[in-house]
């Protein structure tokens, strides 16, 4: 018995099942509808990404041969100023973004209720995230104008005689953060919004129930609930305010009075387009991706650390 148990044992295990016509097709549409991404990604992602972090270890104008020079260039940048400078205008243009994702809950909040014209309200909002980065900049360059702008003439208005923005070492960053939190206000309110309307009334109604007021509410109940949708847009909005150019270029092409407005990636577009340095603004991409990458990772341990369970 025990003899005939394990011939059959060996001949299940020998004999696998047929795969139908109809499998075997499905298979091959699969694999052809994941080759067009994978593709994509082999040609355009990973293999920029890797010759990148090769001619950061070359002295290389784009066009002739690559000379490898070993790590001259990340010495380099250790005593480049200018780098340090566009380091230090990315990092403080960055605190525009604790300030933009509060003032984005707070009108996902006032959205939320039930009056008249939130529908409205939502659209205008949201027009800036979908109109050109490019047609905007060139928009608030002109609000910005010292002489006939539209800031400084509302500034007039209530009595204040406003700088030239855009040429003022001591104003350009803050021109240039208010322009980016005002552009992105409308993507962090609708996924603000949808974050509330998924929150279960019940809770709310106990709460009140109990006795509790509105920041109590909010600190138990909105503020949990939310966390998810925060640490999304955290990581996103680091990661693009690392990589902020477009702004930069149009409204300041010089980088600014004194380089006060240059923030890294336009550094690295005047040494690799303007100076010719490749290998050099290879060195700048590779060190600010590995800024990201830490920034990133560390926000993740963080986000492991925390609850997003209602108190």
């Amino acid at each position: 018995m025990e003899t005939t148990k394990v011939e059959v044992t060996k001949l299940s295990k020998k004999q696998k099942p047929k795969k139908s016509n109809f499998y075997k097709k499905e298979s091959r549409a699969a694999f052809i509808f994941i080759l067009a991404p994978l593709v994509g990604y082999l040609a355009f992602t990973l293999y920029p990404f890797l010759f990148s972090i090769y001619a950061s270890f070359t002295a290389w104008n784009g066009l002739g041969s690559m000379q490898f020079i070993g790590i001259d260039n990340y010495i380099q940048l250790l005593s480049d100023d200018y780098f340090g400078r566009s380091l230090f205008n990315t990092l403080f243009m960055m605190m525009g973004i604790p300030i933009g994702l509060m003032i984005s809950m707070f009108l996902a909040m006032g959205l939320n209720r039930k009056i008249p014209g939130t529908t409205t309200f939502r659209v205008i909002y949201y027009v800036p995230v979908i109109s050109s980065l490019a047609a905007i900049s060139v928009l608030w360059q002109w609000a910005y104008n010292g002489d006939y702008g539209l800031v400084n003439q509302f500034l007039a208005v209530i009595g204040i005689d406003g700088p030239n923005w855009l040429q003022n070492k001591d104003t350009v960053k803050p021109a240039l953060m208010i322009m980016a939190i005002w552009k992105g206000l409308g993507y962090s309110m609708l996924l603000y919004l949808a974050a509330l309307q998924s929150v279960p009334r019940i809770y709310y109604e106990a709460a009140e129930l109990d006795g509790a007021n509105a920041f109590q509410r909010f600190k138990h109940i909105t503020w949990p609930m939310v966390k998810p949708v925060t640490f999304f847009l955290v990581i996103t909005n680091i990661i693009g305010g690392a990589q902020m150019f477009t702004e930069v270029n149009i409204m300041t092409p010089t980088g600014g009075p004194e380089y006060s407005a240059a923030t890294v990636v336009f550094y690295i577009w005047q040494k690799a387009f303007s100076n010719l340095q490749m290998g050099y603004a290879s060195s700048m991409s590779v060190v600010l991706g590995l800024i990201i990458f830490i920034v990133t990772l560390i926000q993740f341990k963080l986000n492991d650390k925390s609850s997003f369970e209602i108190d």
